[in-house]
């Protein structure tokens, strides 16, 4: 039940605007508390706590069993008053950069396991370079060994890409899970990462 509780439901606001991705958990207690809306991917139709606790859960539907009743787990909620869209930024991190460029070496182009990958900054450290959106790319073990200290002109190693700070999209929420339902909620562009293949 608990992996359940954590599992990720996409926040949508009063427009129906993607502005974050919540927990299963929190996505029932802002329900439970009238500020948002369970909706039905399926039929958009919108759920309050009541209307949603009644619907019996099918033999195959994601659902959280308790002692008394079983309900079905939302993937998808709307929020009654927020209309805004918020500015997410997406977090410089090890595990961004890794979706950002799709666990692919950006010199050799290779996809590789996470373990094969390292994080090469294009203009090295000891030239003066920082761990930035803009200066990080995924490098294999071979091609950061040969790119060594220089600038990828310098080693005649053309990025696969320029490297820039992606935009917030559910991908980059901490979860690792895809709902296939949120693409009828979401551009296709949500669904890839900025720099395309």
């Amino acid at each position: 039940m608990v992996a359940m509780l954590t599992r990720p439901t996409l926040v949508l606001n009063r427009n129906w605007q993607a502005v974050g991705v919540a927990s299963v958990a929190r996505s029932l207690t802002l329900v439970a508390a009238e500020r948002a809306r369970i909706v039905d991917p399926s039929t958009y139709q919108q759920y309050t706590w009541a209307d949603w606790a009644q619907l019996v859960p099918m033999d195959d539907e994601v659902c959280i069993q308790s002692v008394k009743f079983r309900i079905r787990v939302p993937e998808v909620i709307t929020l009654t008053e927020y209309d805004r869209v918020p500015t997410n930024a997406v977090t410089f991190s090890r595990r961004n950069i890794y979706k950002r460029d799709r666990y692919t070496c950006q010199y050799c182009h290779k996809q590789l396991a996470s373990e094969d990958l390292t994080i090469d900054h294009v203009l090295p450290r000891s030239r003066g370079g920082t761990s930035t959106w803009e200066n990080c790319v995924l490098a294999c073990l071979e091609c950061n060994k040969r790119k060594a200290d220089r600038t990828p002109t310098e080693a005649q190693m053309p990025l696969k890409k320029a490297p820039i700070r992606p935009m917030w999209r559910p991908l980059y929420a901490r979860h690792g899970l895809r709902i296939e339902s949120w693409s009828k909620f979401l551009s296709e562009a949500y669904w890839t990462v900025e720099l395309d293949e």
